[in-house]
């Protein structure tokens, strides 16, 4: 069904200037927290602890590099240890990242629903602001750390808990459903959270004829085409994938018709007109695990590509991605650096967060 109506800040001539999140905010490192530094050099030793590290990762990043890479990553390591830490990495996380040093990894559901049973005392987030501020909803007596806490989202910046309100006085009765893309200060004002991997099934949940949708246009459009359901959007979209086009994955079926292209639904909709395949990145990672294609062009950030490489390194991945500025702030540098001085930590105001904790919960208690 085609989208009801698409709305954004130019919408609501009352909408207060600036941008809000109150609570997109990182406490500063604890006094007297930090450690001394280890050292990072290359030492027979090093060589010896990571090289089953290396091993998952050989594929996708060069030999060469890796005595660059092995100190930091065997001292974040051993610290996550000392600290009583767990390290949460997204998809789209560099391979030494996600391979290397994290515990967990996966989609936004995948981390939204380990985060409820991580047993310590200490989250480490790799990945953007919004997913260490829903490990700290998830997780509200445990310390949640994000090792820059710059790492922002276009889609979690393009709306406001105000903006939510306005379209609520301007549809009273609608259902809200939010992106998990989004601040705690929006949660808060929303019926429900949803990800990519579960949209459709929450938008069904609510058994409603319409259903407002935000902040993603693009994925509120693959939603609209999958229910019966009246959806109305609002106008954010994620700047990585945005940016492709229909007209360059022709040209790689014009090169190549064998190829297997896959796309994420916050793509536009021309560019998954062109796709084999159509899913979150988890589902996207199942479905090449499945299917093993000779090649294949992977539509979304480039490091899930590198990730999906490392796993399955008979599959030829094309290149036509595109990088995440804000995911590329996480860095093992600044990893070790936030175990180092428990910084920056993530709060979320008690009463905000109370409520924003209703929707994500309310997402992750639904009925598969």
């Amino acid at each position: 069904m085609p989208i009801t109506g698409i709305y954004g800040p130019d919408d609501f001539a009352d909408r207060p200037q600036g941008q809000t999140p109150a609570s997109h905010r990182a406490a500063p490192a604890r006094p007297g927290a930090a450690l001394p530094m280890p050292s990072l050099e290359w030492t027979p030793e090093v060589e010896r602890a990571t090289a089953p590290l290396y091993e998952r990762v050989k594929h996708v990043i060069p030999s060469i590099e890796w005595p660059l890479l092995a100190p930091t990553i065997k001292a974040i390591n051993e610290l996550k240890q000392a600290r009583g830490a767990v390290i949460l990495a997204h998809n789209y996380q560099a391979p030494e990242i996600f391979h290397c040093v994290a515990d967990i990894g996966g989609d936004s559901l995948q981390l939204a629903v380990e985060a409820t049973k991580v047993k310590a005392n200490i989250i480490v987030q790799c990945g953007v602001h919004f997913m260490a501020e829903t490990s700290k909803l998830l997780n509200p007596d445990k310390t949640v750390l994000i090792p820059d806490s710059r790492a922002g989202c276009s889609l979690a910046a393009s709306i406001t808990g105000a903006d939510v309100r306005l379209l609520r006085e301007k549809f009273p009765g609608v259902p809200v459903v939010a992106y998990v893309n989004t601040s705690a200060e929006v949660k808060a004002e929303v019926d429900i959270c949803c990800t990519s991997s579960n949209a459709v099934q929450v938008v069904e949940s609510l058994n409603a004829p319409t259903v407002i949708f935000l902040p993603d246009r693009y994925l509120a459009t693959y939603v609209a085409s999958k229910t019966d359901v009246k959806i109305i959007a609002w106008k954010g979209a994620c700047e990585v994938h945005e940016r492709f086009k229909g007209e360059e994955l022709r040209a790689f079926r014009e090169a190549d018709p064998t190829v297997q292209i896959i796309a994420h639904p916050e793509c536009p909709p021309d560019v998954l007109a062109e796709a084999d395949f159509t899913g979150s990145t988890a589902h996207m990672i199942n479905w090449v695990r499945e299917k093993r294609p000779r090649r294949l062009v992977m539509i979304t950030e480039c490091s899930m590509a590198d990730n999906v490489r490392a796993e399955l390194p008979d599959v030829e991945m094309l290149r036509p991605c595109n990088l995440c500025p804000h995911m590329k702030r996480i860095t093992l540098a600044n990893i070790l650096e936030s175990l180092l001085t428990l910084g920056e930590e993530v709060t979320i105001d008690p009463a905000l967060a109370e409520r924003a904790r209703r929707s994500v919960e309310r997402m992750i208690n639904l009925k598969n």
